[in-house]
């Protein structure tokens, strides 16, 4: 298993020891239930890229491709028009149509109102070592002008370390087995971000830290939970019974040196995930919306 393995199934059993139910949730499940969830506060997880500790779970696949895609639509070409992430190949935004075929002035529209991701780009390459490198996607005055769901992951702070830069990830709120999990989509969307900015700036990507305020599993997600930490055992038993000492060949995503040095050329053909054999069959999670 990954390290980001081992995480999810602490993670979860933190959560069913741990846990405590919401009250009036706000979400609701395609037939009009009300979308109740086991949640914790205050969860971490950290990785080190240049040590090879990629976050990607095997537990079940990871749609990394689409992740780095809806990364484009927010940080490399910012959009909030649902039409736009569609061509770029980011189709589960429609739920969140506020009504005028965007998702508000959210995400990449803040992205771009604030010249965000050039000026990062710009004081890391000017002032590596300062320590006022912060993107933040809660702009006020931007969640105040339109309806549309507050950003979830939604702040970084950046910090050149020697030959490295490095990035915490602060999220407000996620949804533990579908996207803001151990090596779920999020972890692989900033982990890729982290890649690309190292690579723009001159750095080798290094620490990426993860930090979700609240982390919850839906009520209905408890047998895929329940499934997930069968996989993860079935895992070290298999890993015991080969018993030759060799550590297996972990997933990482590879960057390829010809990529653009420059965001805006950074493409999605030259990211390639090596060693990637998740379980199988795919998991499928209602989502509470």
């Amino acid at each position: 298993m990954t390290k980001a393995d081992r995480y999810l199934v602490n993670d979860i059993h933190n959560i069913l020891d741990n846990g405590y139910r919401d009250v009036n949730p706000r979400p609701k499940y395609e037939d009009g239930t009300p979308a109740y969830t086991i949640s914790v506060n205050h969860v971490v997880r950290k990785y080190d890229l240049s040590a090879g500790e990629f976050p990607v779970c095997t537990l079940r696949r990871q749609a990394w491709k689409t992740g780095i895609r809806e990364i484009f639509t927010i940080y490399q070409k910012p959009t909030n028009v649902l039409s736009e992430m569609e061509e770029m190949g980011v189709t589960w935004w429609g739920p969140w149509d506020i009504g005028d075929g965007t998702i508000g002035q959210r995400y990449g529209a803040t992205v771009k109102r604030y010249d965000l991701i050039n000026k990062l780009i710009e004081d890391i390459k000017k002032d590596p070592y300062g320590r006022r490198k912060i993107v933040s996607l809660w702009q006020e005055a931007d969640l105040s002008e339109t309806p549309g769901l507050p950003p979830c992951a939604f702040l970084t702070i950046w910090n050149v370390r020697g030959e490295y830069l490095d990035m915490v990830l602060v999220q407000r709120s996620g949804d533990m087995l579908t996207a803001s999990g151990a090596g779920g989509i999020n972890e692989i969307q900033y982990a890729s971000l982290l890649m690309m900015i190292a690579r723009v700036t001159g750095y080798e990507p290094g620490v990426f830290t993860h930090f979700v305020a609240n982390e919850q599993i839906y009520d209905r997600h408890m047998d895929n939970a329940q499934e997930m930490l069968r996989r993860a055992a079935e895992c070290e038993e298999n890993s015991k019974s080969k018993g030759d000492g060799k550590p297996s060949p972990v997933p990482q995503l590879v960057l390829h040196k010809e990529a653009g040095c420059e965001f805006t050329d950074i493409t999605l053909d030259d990211f390639e995930m090596i060693n990637y054999t998740p379980m199988t069959p795919q998991l499928r999670f209602e989502l509470g919306i």
